[in-house]
């Protein structure tokens, strides 16, 4: 019996289960990631679709959905909290980004 695996997203709580983590998923053939996320099947679709959970923040590791109130993707995978302490090094148009949603 497979074991239950939970994603927990530490921004906002959101929990789910999930199947797959890392790049490629097996049930996924054709597909390569370009962060290691947390997949789960995707109840809905009946050719091997799938949904991206979250993944971890590049800067502290903390694991974060894919929600943009809770993290971004540019480059690589932020939480918004460290993209709030680093923004003076992310390119103007995050920044004008990050500061519309404060």
């Amino acid at each position: 019996m497979e074991e239950n695996k939970r994603f927990l997203c530490h921004a906002c709580k959101f929990s789910s289960t999930y199947q797959y983590f890392g790049t490629n998923p097996n049930f996924a053939k054709n597909i390569i990631l370009m962060e290691d996320s947390y997949l789960c099947k995707d109840p809905f679709s009946a050719e091997g679709g799938f949904i991206t959970l979250g993944s971890h923040c590049s800067m502290c590791q903390m694991s974060v959905c894919c929600s943009t109130d809770c993290s971004l993707f540019y480059t690589k995978r932020f939480c918004i909290d460290c993209v709030k302490s680093k923004i003076g090094q992310f390119p103007q148009e995050i920044q004008q980004e990050i500061s519309r949603k404060t």
